[in-house]
């Protein structure tokens, strides 16, 4: 028995010298405070294989977070990361409730991923579900918190997120489904795609499962609308109207069969950069003024929502 013990005790050393050297030899996330940044990650296709995929300014679908609607924003927090504003990195609560869900279900079904993990792991990691893996993220995260605002980190999780067949960042999904820039997407059309993160490639994937796509958009925007997001009238016109994407099966399988085309468009280095509403190469737009301004995403620490009041917990209502 004390044998046992003792080799256990040994192999907990060796695993947690394994987990210490990893993050030892992780990339430093400093660099990604410039906006000006351009890195070479790896992307998997939809039939498992890697490509190169250049994220920042020299990609022609760079979006910049001032060309990002702040209901595209909002949609992706409040659906994905509700206490994005609140935590470090990590949401703890979210954390235990995933676990004692998991341990009720007897499965590792339920994840409790902030955005800057899943930033971390789009950017930095790979999709294998390990542990190391998960402390990889977990450390890597909250040095992002540390290094990075929190407009930067939205505006680079928007920027990588998967949401089609190598279809990478908001620039380019809409253009694939709505064939207009980003900046341009109605309220209906960001709740559509922010519907789409938590499966893309089979759970919402609108072209297996439009209807369940759809209704997790008009969830979205419930909550758009109940956190004030969205006045009344705009909820309405927004419930109102179906996201236009004539032809999607055949871009969908257009795009499984020459995902290679995806590689050479969006990771060529000599494209020009998305020069936003500045006009300046590689610069990000001055936020517009009037009510979209209103509405954006504070870039640090405080919700700017208009006339919330908060709950017990200090969530908007």
């Amino acid at each position: 028995m004390k044998r046992v013990f003792i080799a256990a005790f040994l192999l907990f050393l060796a695993y947690t010298a394994y987990i210490a050297v990893s993050i030892f030899l992780l990339p430093p996330v400093a660099e990604l405070k410039d906006p000006k940044t351009n890195i070479t990650i790896q992307i998997k296709d939809w039939h498992g294989e890697y490509h190169s995929f250049l994220l920042g300014p020299k990609n022609r679908g760079w979006t910049p977070s001032a060309s990002i609607p702040a209901e595209m924003k909002w949609a992706v927090i409040l659906a994905e990361d509700a206490n994005f504003y609140k935590h470090e990195g990590v949401d703890v609560k979210a954390i235990k409730k995933a676990i004692k869900h998991d341990l009720e279900k007897k499965s590792l079904a339920r994840g409790a991923s902030t955005i800057t993990q899943q930033t971390a792991k789009n950017i930095y990691l790979s999709r294998e579900k390990t542990i190391t893996r998960k402390f990889k993220e977990l450390y890597l995260a909250l040095r992002m918190e540390q290094e990075l605002t929190k407009g930067r980190i939205i505006e680079l999780y928007l920027n990588v997120v998967e949401l089609g067949p190598m279809v990478y960042g908001v620039g380019h999904a809409s253009r694939y489904y709505f064939g207009k820039p980003a900046a341009e997407m109605t309220p209906r059309e960001c709740a559509f795609l922010a519907a789409m993160l938590p499966g893309p490639r089979v759970a919402y994937n609108p072209y297996r499962n439009m209807a369940k796509v759809l209704r997790r958009s008009d969830m979205i925007l419930k909550l758009l609308k109940s956190r004030q997001v969205l006045s009344e009238e705009e909820y309405a016109t927004a419930v109102a109207t179906a996201p236009n994407i004539n032809g999607l099966q055949k871009k969908v399988e257009e795009s499984i069969k020459k995902e290679v085309v995806f590689t050479t468009q969006s990771s060529a280095l000599n494209s020009k950069p998305n020069q936003g509403e500045s006009g300046e190469e590689g610069k990000p737009a001055e936020p517009s003024t009037g009510r979209e301004a209103k509405k954006e995403p504070a870039d640090a620490g405080e919700i700017r929502l208009p006339q919330v009041k908060p709950d017990a917990e200090g969530q908007p209502k």
